[in-house]
């Protein structure tokens, strides 16, 4: 009777440690789950700084050629307006030095009746006995003169030279005593140049072409 008992023990206490041993090992592997699940998350922040290192070396790359190109455009234009600038003076450099000769021209061209008849009075007064009256138109006509010097007028002085229409109008015909054929043989009234270019004509006599 008591080694029946026995026997019924035995088949017990090896099924407990069996079950023992099932639960232990369940145990071990449910504590070495979380270490396997914990080891990709403990990777997860080295990736994830590599990956933003990389889209912000991408993002500082981008930003780098945008503010190239706007430098280079800005550049462009800064050109563009100097050289608009500089055309602009350089316009209204050659404008206002335009209207500046014509001005000069239009004021010594208007003059010009009044020099003619001071050089009359001077002639007329050669004779003169009236000294006084005689220096003093001198001295006006002298002072005319200088006025036109600055100016850069000069009379047109070409008597005996052959007849030139650029700078004489021929208002008579001379003799053939009076001088050689197609040349100016007197100068009735004078012409004047201002700079290069023609102020007036001269009015002039000249000696017909045989």
């Amino acid at each position: 009777m008591s080694r029946r008992r026995a026997d019924r023990k035995k088949p017990e206490t090896r099924k407990r440690k069996e079950n023992a041993m099932e639960e232990e090992m369940k145990r071990e592997a449910t504590e070495k789950e979380p270490e396997q699940e914990n080891a990709p998350a403990e990777n997860a922040p080295a990736e994830n700084a590599c990956g933003e290192e990389e889209q912000a070396a991408e993002k500082a790359d981008s930003q780098l050629e945008e503010a190239k190109s706007k430098a280079a455009e800005y550049l462009a234009m800064a050109q563009r307006v100097q050289a608009d600038f500089e055309n602009y003076r350089r316009r209204n450099e050659s404008v206002r030095a335009d209207a500046y000769a014509d001005g000069r021209k239009d004021v010594a061209a208007a003059m010009l009746p009044v020099l003619d008849n001071l050089e009359r009075a001077v002639a007329a007064a050669a004779d003169s006995p009236d000294e006084a009256m005689k220096s003093g138109m001198e001295l006006v006509f002298r002072q005319m003169k200088d006025v036109y010097q600055k100016l850069d007028v000069k009379p047109i002085d070409r008597l005996g030279e052959k007849f030139d229409p650029v700078y004489e109008n021929a208002v008579l015909q001379g003799t053939a005593e009076e001088g050689e054929p197609g040349t100016v043989c007197q100068v009735l009234q004078k012409g004047y140049m201002i700079g290069d270019k023609v102020l007036r004509h001269a009015m002039v006599k000249v000696v017909p072409e045989n």
